[in-house]
């Protein structure tokens, strides 16, 4: 065996199937699309889903619930965290601005101040919405609570 005798083994290389190149290919005219029909034709894509033309899973399937479309998605923050922003910025009043400005929540966002933990200083805080205890636990230390 030398360098100019090596051939790869006998079946391991396959010319490939050249597709439309005329009647004289064996693959013309139709060019292996079959007879009429969508897949037949240039430009053709199967839509996400399609069952061939058969009721679709997701239209068999029973749908469940209600989406309610007037729903407001708040972004909670509480208490604690409050205290610790207050803290760690020396703020005394913390808005919508202020949260934003510092990464914590996105300009887009409605935020909802909620009373899990506790709040040690005097803040003037406004946000979106306030649960009733969360407001009753700021101005019980002097502080407001503004809904913007």
């Amino acid at each position: 065996m030398e360098l100019h005798n090596l051939r790869p083994a006998k079946g391991a290389v396959k010319k490939s199937k050249r597709i439309g190149r005329g009647q004289g290919s064996g693959r013309g005219g139709t060019s292996t699309r079959g007879h009429k029909g969508a897949q037949s034709r240039s430009g053709y894509s199967r839509k996400k889903g399609f069952e061939g033309g058969g009721v679709t899973l997701i239209q068999r399937t029973p749908k469940r619930g209600f989406k309610n479309i007037n729903r407001v998605a708040y972004k909670p923050i509480n208490l604690t965290r409050l205290e610790t922003i207050s803290e760690k910025l020396g703020l005394k009043s913390i808005d919508v601005a202020t949260l934003v400005k510092h990464g914590i929540v996105t300009k887009h966002d409605k935020i909802k101040i909620l009373a899990n933990g506790e709040i040690g200083s005097k803040l003037d805080v406004t946000a979106h919405a306030f649960s009733a205890s969360a407001k009753s636990a700021i101005e019980a230390q002097g502080g407001s609570a503004t809904v913007a």
